[in-house]
């Protein structure tokens, strides 16, 4: 196979999608929300992830399951019961994930400063909601 086709930073790769849905703002908290191992409800994931609308936990869970990160279970009940669960893929995620809290816990402080230098140097001293990342 050519290696420029294994190379995530080329449109054309396949790893590319599945960098880019690890790498997604809600997969990311999707998964930490699931983290503990216990099926979950969709109601309760909308409540634990603050911000994130049903339609958009909608298409995450469905991309999520599609790639075999979770696993959907429906109950037979009245009314019907639907649970989530990280698979043993979705759960091989959760080292690198809690890697990366770790990181951004750790130099939050410094990621800070950088913004306000930042905005301070272009003009802008108040800049994009201060301290917090920019909203998509």
């Amino acid at each position: 196979m050519d290696t420029r086709l294994r190379d995530p930073y080329r449109a054309q790769c396949r790893s590319r999608g599945v960098l880019d849905r690890i790498g997604d703002r809600w997969t990311i908290l999707i998964i930490g929300a699931m983290a503990d191992g216990e099926p979950v409800r969709f109601t309760d994931l909308l409540h634990a992830i603050e911000g994130i609308s049903q339609k958009m936990l909608t298409k995450n869970l469905r991309a999520l399951e599609r790639d075999g990160v979770v696993i959907r279970t429906v109950y037979p009940s009245a009314p019907v019961r639907i649970e989530y669960r990280l698979s043993n893929l979705g759960t091989s995620l959760l080292e690198p994930l809690k890697a990366l809290r770790q990181w951004a816990i750790d130099h939050l402080d410094d990621v800070v400063l950088a913004r306000r230098a930042h905005d301070v140097s272009n003009g802008d001293a108040a800049g994009p909601s201060s301290d917090q990342a920019p909203v998509r």
